[in-house]
């Protein structure tokens, strides 16, 4: 299989600002775990024939320790408006098939949650936001930077790009019973492929 993703990201978590995750840190959540959802949005992708543009989904995530000590859950919400060729070309990317970062992940993956069929939306700008399934709802507000810029993260051990801003996103999910009150956001443009260059940062899930 061969496959490609190009778009952009939103996510929060219950880890208190900053969350130590990206560089294998012990999740600071309220119970020392950290629960997440991170709402992707595929501007341009394919797997073999199956176009994938235009699609989002939600990557839904418990992690009870630092993430390269496994055990995560890990469940997905695909946006009710792919096909039934897409939501398969997806779910085999996801769940680690079809090769590439979700390959690397999937080997740290203690329970897969499955896949949902629902609402997914995002809202692109310097505010982007995201909504799962009609229950889940955040925006997006970076951290102040030098000179009103905003901050980010370069080179994180884990990571969905090389560089992404980081922030709040207040909101509270129970998708797949993975119940939490968000603190943490951050934000990036991404680009996955089932062959990546093996210099470049691990994703983060």
């Amino acid at each position: 299989m061969s496959w490609e993703m190009t778009g952009k990201y939103v996510a929060n978590c219950n880890c208190q600002l900053i969350c130590p995750c990206p560089v294998d840190g012990t999740p600071t959540g309220s119970d020392g775990e950290c629960r997440g959802v991170a709402v992707f949005q595929i501007a341009s992708g394919k797997l073999d024939d199956t176009d994938l543009s235009g699609i989002a989904f939600a990557f839904c995530n418990w992690f009870p320790s630092n993430l390269s000590a496994g055990g995560w859950k890990v469940g997905i919400v695909l946006d009710d408006g792919a096909s039934a060729a897409q939501a398969t070309a997806l779910e085999s990317i996801l769940h680690g098939e079809a090769g590439g970062p979700f390959a690397d992940f999937a080997a740290l993956y203690g329970e897969w949650l499955g896949v949902e069929r629902a609402s997914v939306t995002f809202s692109d700008g310097d505010t982007p936001s995201a909504s799962v399934a009609g229950r889940v709802s955040y925006t997006f507000e970076s951290l102040p930077g030098p000179d009103g810029g905003v901050t980010t993260v370069k080179n994180a051990m884990f990571g969905f790009a090389p560089e992404f801003r980081i922030g709040k996103a207040q909101v509270h999910s129970d998708l797949f019973g993975l119940d939490f009150d968000g603190v943490y956001g951050e934000t990036a443009d991404f680009t996955f492929a089932s062959a990546m260059d093996e210099n470049a940062p691990k994703g983060r899930a």
